[in-house]
């Protein structure tokens, strides 16, 4: 969305370039922070039904398209383990950070996929998040179901998973889209002003 907007602007390459990677910057640190504030509030428990981590990623992809969505997706939950590794308490677990990865990388690339219809129809960022929702759930447990003999995750632990966080993806399904579109809203009124 951002790159179609800037670019409808006028703005040159390097200010895109800059403004993209703040943003980028800025959705890797949410990612970051906002699964220490869900767990200090409820704990281990809040992070599996309320995946914390996710609505940044996803806002990421619907914001910053395919490419720097996929690059957030995957920093995201890197960035995380190092930072809390450092700290005493990795999060995710190491055993679960490959996964993460993967299904992270999958939800911002596949709402990224509808950046630019996002830039001409801010509604379009609905259909973006529940596709990029189920695509990435069923991408971790077809993973799951790949590596169930190497890893900890079996596909019945994974759907567990994913039965446990389905309230925390109906909120995302809704609070994303609505994030994305009041973003696209201020783009527009500041472009009216111009």
């Amino acid at each position: 969305m951002l790159e179609s907007i800037l670019s409808r602007k006028g703005i040159s390459l390097k200010v895109r370039l800059t403004v993209k990677g703040a943003v980028a910057i800025g959705v890797v640190a949410l990612a970051v922070l906002l699964p220490q504030l869900v767990h200090l509030a409820l704990g281990q428990a809040g992070g599996v039904e309320w995946l914390p981590m996710y609505l940044p990623v996803l806002l990421g992809g619907c914001l910053l398209g395919t490419w720097w969505g996929l690059g957030v997706g995957l920093a995201s939950p890197l960035v995380s383990f190092a930072i809390t590794s450092a700290m005493g308490s990795a999060m995710p677990a190491a055993a679960r950070l490959p996964f993460m990865m993967a299904e992270l990388a999958v939800f911002a690339a596949v709402s990224g996929l509808f950046s630019k219809k996002i830039a001409e129809n801010g509604w379009m960022a609905f259909p973006a998040v529940l596709l990029a929702q189920v695509a990435g759930r069923a991408f971790f447990l077809l993973l799951a179901v790949i590596f169930q003999n190497v890893a900890p995750f079996t596909p019945a632990l994974v759907w567990s998973q994913i039965r446990t966080g389905l309230l925390g993806m109906v909120l995302q399904a809704v609070l994303v889209p609505f994030i994305v579109m009041g973003v696209k809203a201020l783009i527009d009124r500041e472009k009216r002003h111009d």
